[in-house]
């Protein structure tokens, strides 16, 4: 793996097959759809966004902000995927965030994917408010003690070095701005947790202000990570709508 690059694939015909683009949430890298390639199969591409400082980018430099993050990733999408093949955005919590703007900034350029799929997220206006990623340390440890990174059993030295990959996941949503324009020409599917009580169905149904195209929200069992906890459930459901489009 190029520890430069941003993005990470599994299959060797990335560019001729649809593509499923997954941003993990805040303090995870994108080794966890790793085996979502071989449960999709051969006829997709299952693409992982990776942020510096975790997995092969572990000593990289984290983007000073979201703007230089997504020009980055945009600029590799671009170069990766072909403008006749469907491509799908799946992002979970802070992904879900990341996926928007690239989603944003990929119709800009005339490449809109064919949909955004938002796990467990809510809709840009509310990151301002919301608390479960504050950049504060008590609310970073109380995410950590609550499971919602999935590493709640951590050493002392291996909890710091997550806890600075959150630091710096959280300094990066400080920076994000609303544009002013903020409909994106894809249609997007809102899914949350029926027992999540960091993003609720209310939170998701206001992502329908951010779509020009259809808008559906779907609840699952399971709390904030049932993307990766359900993926019986939602993996079958993405490559569907993967494969249908």
């Amino acid at each position: 793996m190029n520890p430069e690059s941003w993005l990470v694939t599994w299959h060797p015909g990335a560019a001729s097959r649809p593509t499923l683009l997954c941003l993990p949430h805040a303090g995870a890298g994108c080794g966890r759809y790793r085996p979502w390639q071989d449960k999709l199969g051969d006829a997709v591409s299952v693409v992982g966004v990776q942020l510096p400082g975790r997995e092969h980018r572990w000593s990289r430099p984290h983007p000073s902000s979201m703007d230089e993050a997504a020009a980055q990733v945009v600029d590799e999408i671009l170069a990766l995927t072909a403008p006749d093949q469907p491509l799908v955005v799946f992002g979970e919590s802070f992904g879900g965030l990341f996926g928007y703007e690239l989603t944003r900034r990929l119709g800009l350029k005339d490449r809109a994917p064919s949909a955004l799929v938002i796990a467990a997220c809510e809709p840009p206006h509310l990151w301002a408010t919301t608390e479960h990623l504050r950049r504060d340390d008590d609310a970073l440890n109380r995410l950590l003690d609550a499971g919602q990174v999935g590493m709640e059993d951590l050493d002392e030295d291996s909890r710091e070095f997550v806890l600075d990959i959150l630091r710096r996941d959280a300094k990066l949503v400080s920076t994000f701005v609303t544009p002013d324009e903020i409909a994106v020409p894809s249609p997007i599917h809102a899914w949350g947790g029926e027992t999540d009580d960091i993003v609720t169905a209310r939170h998701l149904d206001e992502w329908s202000r951010y779509t020009t195209a259809e808008f559906a929200r779907r609840q699952f069992p399971g709390g904030h990570l049932f993307g990766t906890e359900q993926v019986p459930l939602t993996l079958p459901l993405l490559g569907s709508l993967l494969c249908s489009i």
